[in-house]
């Protein structure tokens, strides 16, 4: 049985690099990454599916946010949530949680 724990704006994958859509289970996670093929970043990120995360607004090398918008497909696939709404899913959600991404 699915329940709604917390409505979250998110950004997801533009057209060229969609975010993959479906039921997942939560494996591993970490404080923060940077890829430097991407030229980004983020903070609190908790994998879903291979490389697919949920994690931050996109950051710079530098920890400054280089991309905050929400709410539209801008991501190279992952999953991005406002640094409050990522923090809550990264402390509450715990490893082997099934989530549904639409």
């Amino acid at each position: 049985v699915l329940r709604l724990e917390r409505t979250v704006t998110c950004a997801t994958g533009k057209n060229e690099s969609p975010t993959t859509r479906g039921c997942f289970t939560i494996s591993d996670r970490g404080e923060s990454f940077y890829n430097d093929r991407l030229q980004s970043g983020a903070k609190y990120w908790v994998r879903f599916n291979g490389s697919y995360l949920f994690h931050s607004v996109a950051l710079n090398k530098d920890g400054t946010v280089k991309d905050p918008v929400l709410g539209m497909r801008r991501s190279d696939g992952c999953v991005r949530m406002s640094m409050e709404d990522i923090k809550w899913f990264y402390d509450n959600i715990p490893q082997g949680t099934a989530v549904r991404v639409n």
